[in-house]
């Protein structure tokens, strides 16, 4: 179950937005848990590097490096709300945010992504990033931890 909406601007240079979910094998704060947790995050996206904690204002490095951000708000087992940029954001674009929303559902929990404030151009993270990068590897992370 693979959901994505996308909202902005098309064809013009501006920043867009889009949402991305999918159900996850796993309970909420399972996965809060891991997403916060530098072992966990590794986990959840198959071995990439991470340097992350679950406390409010703070710095994060994952997936090698290539992604860094902050911490803005966090409540646990429901949503995380993050600045992010890649490597590939060019100095004057803006960080981008994603808000990662957690609803419980019948045997897992549905996660839903919201990425904004995207610079123009980088459609990789809503067609296809996210699942690939996150959503696959979690999966496979929680059937094997069951």
């Amino acid at each position: 179950m693979l959901g994505v909406t996308t909202m902005g601007k098309r064809g013009g240079a501006m920043p867009f937005e889009f949402s991305v979910s999918d159900f996850i094998p796993a309970r909420a704060q399972d996965i809060y848990d891991a997403w916060l947790s530098s072992s966990g995050h590794e986990q959840i996206t198959g071995g990439q590097t991470a340097q992350i904690s679950a406390q409010e204002g703070a710095a994060f490095t994952v997936w090698n490096g290539y992604i860094t951000g902050r911490n803005l708000k966090l409540e646990p087992g429901r949503r995380i709300v993050q600045s992010c940029r890649t490597t590939k954001f060019a100095d004057t674009d803006p960080d981008s945010q994603i808000e990662v929303l957690l609803q419980p559902a019948a045997g897992g929990t549905t996660v839903t992504v919201r990425h904004s404030n995207v610079p123009y151009g980088h459609t990789s993270y809503r067609d296809g990033g996210w699942q690939r990068s996150y959503f696959e590897p979690m999966k496979q992370h929680f059937k094997r931890a069951r």
